[in-house]
C-alpha cells in the first residue's frame, strides 16, 4: 500500500469548493495534501480521467445480518469500490432488523473486519420495522447511527411518524422514507398505466407513493425537520418536492439510476429483474424525474441496491422480490443518460453522488481540501463499459442491465489513501 502519492494530470471536480480545473491532488498517510508538499512522491498518472471527492450512496442493502446468501458487508463493500463509492449507507432491513445498538456495534464491527468501504449505518424508525412502536431512537444514536428509516416498508400510522420525526429531530437525525400508502398499493406488482392493462397484471399507483409524499412534506413543515424521500419515481412527487422547498419546507428527494433510465414498457418480458419498488413506471414520469435533477428539487442519485438471490427471482413475476442491484452500473448509467446527452454537466451530476447527500447526512463538507481524509472518486467518462453480470462485485447478479453497454465508468476509488479498486 503506497502511503504517499500524486494524482497528476487530472480534471478536479469538488463541489463542495465549486472547483473545476486541471491540478494535482497530493496523498500522504491517508489524508489530502498539497502536492507540492510531497515533491518526490509516486505520481499516478489521471490524464483524461476526473477526480472527485469521494461518491456516497446513502440507499444500499447490505443484507447483512441475515440474507447472507445474497449479500455480505464484504462483497456489498466490494461492489461498492467497483462502482467508485468511498462510503455507503446501509439500510436497517436486515434480520434482525437494526433497531437495537447491538444490531448497529455487529455492523461496525464486521464492517471493520470485512468492509472496503466506508459503512454508515441506518437504525430502524419502529421496532423490526413494523410501523407499530417507535425504536430507541436516541440509543441508535449514541451508536452511531447516521439517520433513521423503515425503509422497504413505510410507516401507515400519521401519529406515530409524527412522534418519530419529533424524536429524529430532538437528536438531529435525517429521517430517509420509502412513500408508499399500503391500502392503494394493495397487491400491485408494477405501474399502474397502459402496460400493466396490455398484460394482465396488477398495478401499483403513482397515488401510493404521492400520498406519502404529501404527508411527508406536512410533518416537515409542522414539525420544521429534514425529511428525506427514498427512490421518488412520479411526477407529481417531484413537482410537490418542488412546491415545497419553494416555500422552504426542509424536504430533499432522490431518484436512482434505473427509475432514470428503464420505463415500465421493459416489464414485457416479464423479466423479474426489471421488479422493483417504486416500480418503473412512465416515459413521462421518467423525464419529470430528470427535470427535477437538471432544476435542483432532486439533490440526490441513490442506489437502492438490492440484492436477491437468483433463486429468489427465478419465480413468476408476481411472486419474486422487489428489488435491483446497482452499485456498480450507477456510475456507467448515469454518465450515459445525462452527462452524455447533455442533460447534467459533470459538475451537477457529480454533486448529486457527493455533496448532495452528504448536505442531508451531514457529512464532513471539505471535499478535496488539505487536511481531508483521501477518499477518491476517479471517473473515466469516455470508456464503454458493457455489464457481464457474471463479473460483478456483488454476491448477486440481479441486475436488468445485463449485457447493455454504457459509455464511462469508475476508473478507481481510494478510501482514506487506500486504493481499493483500479482501472486506471
Amino acid at each position: 500500500m503506497k502511503s504517499e502519492y500524486i494524482l497528476t494530470g487530472g480534471r478536479v471536480i469538488d463541489p463542495y469548493r465549486n472547483i473545476d480545473k486541471e491540478m494535482d491532488i497530493g496523498v500522504k498517510d491517508g489524508k489530502i495534501v498539497e502536492a507540492s508538499a510531497i515533491p518526490d512522491a509516486e505520481k499516478i498518472d489521471v490524464s483524461g480521467k476526473v477526480v472527485c471527492p469521494g461518491f456516497i450512496d446513502m440507499h444500499v442493502h447490505l443484507r447483512q445480518p441475515g440474507n447472507t446468501a445474497a449479500e455480505t458487508i464484504a462483497t456489498g463493500t466490494m461492489a461498492a469500490a467497483a462502482g467508485g463509492f468511498t462510503a455507503v449507507v446501509a439500510m436497517p432491513n436486515t434480520s434482525p432488523a437494526a433497531d437495537t445498538a447491538g444490531t448497529i456495534e455487529y455492523i461496525k464491527r464486521h464492517t471493520a473486519q470485512d468492509g472496503v468501504v466506508k459503512v454508515h449505518p441506518c437504525g430502524c424508525m419502529t421496532k423490526g420495522i413494523a410501523g407499530e412502536e417507535m425504536a430507541g431512537i436516541g440509543s441508535l444514536k449514541s451508536a452511531g447511527v447516521v439517520a433513521v428509516s423503515d425503509d422497504g416498508r413505510c410507516i401507515q400510522k400519521h401519529q406515530l411518524m409524527k412522534h418519530i420525526v419529533q424524536y429524529a429531530k430532538a437528536f438531529e437525525l435525517p429521517i430517509l422514507d420509502h412513500c408508499e400508502e399500503d391500502g392503494i398499493k394493495d397487491k400491485g406488482v408494477m405501474h399502474e398505466g397502459v402496460w400493466s392493462t396490455l398484460l394482465g397484471m396488477q398495478g401499483i399507483p403513482s397515488a401510493a407513493e404521492e400520498l406519502i409524499v404529501a404527508r411527508n412534506i406536512i410533518m416537515a413543515r409542522t414539525i420544521d425537520w429534514k425529511i428525506h424521500l427514498q427512490h421518488i419515481s412520479c411526477r407529481e412527487s417531484v413537482e410537490r418536492v418542488r412546491i415545497a422547498q419553494k416555500r422552504g419546507i426542509q424536504i430533499t428527494a432522490e431518484v436512482t439510476p434505473h427509475h432514470l433510465s428503464l420505463t415500465d414498457e421493459r416489464i414485457k418480458k416479464f423479466d423479474t429483474n426489471y421488479k422493483m419498488n417504486p416500480p418503473l413506471r412512465s416515459e413521462d414520469d421518467r423525464q419529470a424525474l430528470i427535470q427535477g435533477l437538471v432544476d435542483g428539487t432532486i439533490t440526490v442519485i441513490a442506489t437502492d441496491h438490492a440484492p436477491h438471490t437468483e433463486t429468489a427471482k427465478l419465480v413468476e413475476f408476481d411472486y419474486a422480490p422487489f428489488g435491483i442491484i446497482g452499485l456498480e452500473t450507477a456510475i456507467p448509467v448515469c454518465l450515459t443518460e445525462l452527462y452524455h446527452t447533455k442533460l447534467l454537466s459533470l459538475p451537477d451530476l457529480v454533486s448529486k453522488f457527493t455533496k448532495g447527500p452528504a448536505d442531508i447526512l451531514g457529512f464532513d463538507q471539505s471535499g478535496l481540501a488539505a487536511g481531508a481524509d483521501a477518499d477518491i472518486t476517479v471517473i473515466d467518462t469516455e470508456t464503454e463499459f458493457t455489464v457481464d453480470a457474471d463479473k460483478l462485485r456483488s454476491k448477486s447478479r440481479n441486475t436488468p442491465f445485463k449485457g447493455m453497454t454504457f459509455k464511462g465508468k469508475a476508473a478507481a476509488t481510494i478510501v482514506d489513501g487506500k486504493i481499493v479498486f483500479n482501472e486506471l
